[in-house]
């Protein structure tokens, strides 16, 4: 197999660009030596490079057997590490481990979720991802490109916008400007609210944005005791993450 195909359906732009993909493998810190997964490895751009440091377990996931093929072909010594496997839907068998990769633009944000999802295991992630999608991650209270992966990853992760990538590095080259990002894992080992209503509080107050938290949150029968708080007169983008647990704290 020469090559692997970019598959618009898989939303696959390939890095072509070796410096570039050397200063994301070079960006995942990986001071402990957890295992680290690949995400969507496509042609193995990354993948060489991680393979490359003998510090830690590599495994790389995808769903286009093309690529799994294609690598496991290229890298005969590594064929067990390259598997053909969704991380949305995979239970990961390590305690801890670190995530790296350039993610599908079409299921990033999907990706970000199961990463919160797996917040007590993963330790460190970086990755490439459309610009906006990265702003929204970074942004802070205030802005109205913060949102629910904003509130959700920064009250787990301590997150850094490391740079950005111009289309022509792909291939197919994207629409749209990329950024590198790092989310490292904070000391927050559980929070002080229900975990579970604290997604549903942030996924609710985000999901009209434009009202207030009092008309946003009605689904979730208040009692009027919360109702009647001075913050319910406030959009979900000016409360920061700590005030979203503080709300949490009292509807629960």
């Amino acid at each position: 197999m020469a090559s692997v195909k970019p598959k618009k359906h898989l939303g696959q732009h390939f890095l072509k660009d070796e410096n570039i993909a050397l200063k994301i493998v070079d960006a995942l810190k990986n001071e402990t030596n957890l295992p680290v997964l690949e995400i969507g490895p496509g042609t193995g751009v990354l993948t060489k490079y991680l393979i490359e440091n003998k510090k830690h377990q590599f495994y790389a996931l995808d769903v286009d057997t093309e690529s799994i093929d294609y690598l496991r072909t290229n890298y005969p010594l590594q064929a067990n590490q390259f598997l053909f496997q969704d991380y949305l839907k995979y239970d990961v068998p390590f305690d801890r481990f670190n995530v790296i990769g350039n993610f599908p633009y079409n299921i990033s944000s999907q990706l970000f979720f199961k990463i919160w999802d797996d917040r007590e295991k993963v330790d460190e992630v970086v990755c490439m991802i459309q610009k906006e999608v990265a702003d929204r991650i970074c942004e802070k209270e205030g802005s109205k490109t913060y949102g629910i992966l904003s509130v959700l990853l920064q009250a787990f992760f301590d997150i850094e916008y490391l740079f950005k990538v111009p289309p022509g590095v792909f291939n197919p080259p994207p629409k749209v400007q990329s950024a590198v990002i790092r989310l490292k894992r904070n000391k927050v080992d559980k929070l002080s609210c229900d975990e579970k209503l604290f997604k549903r509080v942030v996924k609710a107050g985000f999901g009209k944005r434009r009202k207030t938290l009092r008309n946003a949150l009605k689904d979730l029968n208040l009692p009027d005791s919360v109702a009647a708080l001075d913050v319910m007169n406030q959009r979900a983008e000016q409360l920061s993450v700590q005030e979203f647990i503080s709300l949490t704290e009292k509807i629960s």
